[in-house]
């Protein structure tokens, strides 16, 4: 039967696939930020994990923060578990801008309360130097 596979044809045609964003296209590299603030929820989920906190960046602006990792693949490479987060620790989050301007930032590193730091590699220099 050839009908089945024309519909399943243009089904697959018909579905909108969604890309990849890129990093330069939803943050500012040249306007990176340090967070300091209490981590409300840590999603370790694909395509991106997410760090959620109140807190207050380098110029004193405080409130809620989202902050985008790397997939979890890429956290796990770098040491990160899903409970390396918990509500309530506190950190302190270095990273990118996004370009909207809301209160949104590309992880590079989190600073945890012992002093170890993990890194994301969200971003172009998102690993640490070797």
């Amino acid at each position: 039967m050839k009908t089945p596979i024309l519909i399943m044809m243009i089904a697959a045609i018909a579905v909108p696939s969604f890309g990849h964003h890129s990093f330069d296209a939803e943050y500012d590299g040249q306007k990176t930020l340090t967070l300091r603030g209490k981590v409300t929820k840590f999603d370790f989920i694909n395509p991106h994990g997410w760090i959620y906190l109140e807190g207050t960046d380098d110029t004193g602006k405080s409130g809620s923060w989202s902050a985008e990792t790397a997939n979890v693949s890429s956290l796990l490479r770098r040491g990160w578990r899903k409970d390396s987060l918990k509500p309530g620790t506190e950190v302190i989050i270095e990273g990118s801008r996004a370009k909207d301007g809301t209160n949104t930032v590309s992880v590079r590193s989190v600073r945890l309360p012992d002093g170890s730091k993990l890194f994301s590699g969200s971003t172009p220099d998102g690993a640490p130097v070797k």
